[in-house]
């Protein structure tokens, strides 16, 4: 059995809370704001008094208070314990936060999924020292944790390079469906879409590196157009708009190259 401390109440915070109970851990839990605490949690005042004599300190903050938190917490942890930020802080936070005075091992996680589908069982990514604790720790939870090499920072840099992917992948696609909704074509929209996201993914990826850059001035025009087209049809059109002007920056860096070639 493990003494947690929980840093956050919010709905991952308690979600984490709740399975680590549940599992026979011993968990206290700070939070300045969330109304409820999740049954059979200790609510502690302060977040260095949740976090004294902890062995794992989980931290399921906002990532503006990142810096806060390590500074009033990572003072009070016990010699061999583990501080494991999970907040969306960037990778050159994680290492400013992995260079601050502790006896506690620190870990960089990064969530790599949505919490709220997945619970406790949401895959995890981990680096610094304080890893193979967090591995440990949430592992039996159901958790798929895989710990990369590096310093604390390594993981998160992974995961913000999904999310330039998952994020505009997702805004893509309800900007998309919007779009057909209003235009009365969803369902072949929503057909065009997943017809897309099928079948071999690497084919895939390379016809976008190739192409993308290969016809960038005929695509920004089209991309214009539709943008024009959404706003006709009352959809806000931000990602496409974005898609033209990164397709316009494109055709002029190729144009630019071709010319110092001559």
């Amino acid at each position: 059995m493990t003494a947690c401390t929980i840093i956050g109440l919010g709905e991952a915070g308690a979600t984490y809370a709740s399975a680590l109970v549940a599992h026979g851990h011993t968990v206290t839990g700070f939070d300045p704001v969330a109304p409820t605490t999740p049954h059979g949690v200790r609510r502690a005042g302060t977040a260095a008094e949740a976090s004294a004599g902890a062995e794992v300190v989980l931290v399921l903050t906002g990532a503006a208070a990142a810096r806060s938190v390590a500074r009033e917490c990572l003072p009070v942890l016990p010699a061999g314990s583990c501080y494991a930020d999970f907040t969306s802080s960037s990778p050159e936070v994680m290492r400013e936060l992995g260079q601050l005075p502790s006896k506690a091992f620190f870990a960089d996680v990064a969530i790599l999924g949505p919490v709220a589908a997945l619970g406790e069982k949401t895959p995890l990514m981990v680096s610094g020292p304080g890893s193979p604790a967090v591995e440990a720790l949430l592992a039996p939870l159901g958790a798929d944790v895989q710990i990369v090499a590096g310093e604390p920072g390594v993981a998160m840099a992974h995961k913000l390079l999904r999310s330039v992917l998952m994020k505009g992948l997702a805004s893509v696609v309800v900007e998309a469906v919007t779009a057909g909704r209003a235009a009365g074509l969803e369902d072949w929209i929503r057909a065009q879409i997943a017809g897309q996201l099928a079948g071999d993914g690497q084919a895939v990826i390379d016809r976008f590196l190739t192409g993308t850059a290969k016809h960038a001035l005929r695509r920004s025009r089209e991309m214009q157009d539709t943008a024009g087209y959404l706003s006709e049809l009352g959809v806000p059109g931000e990602m496409t708009t974005a898609a033209a002007t990164a397709l316009g920056r494109m055709a002029a860096d190729r144009a630019q190259t071709s010319q110092a070639l001559r």
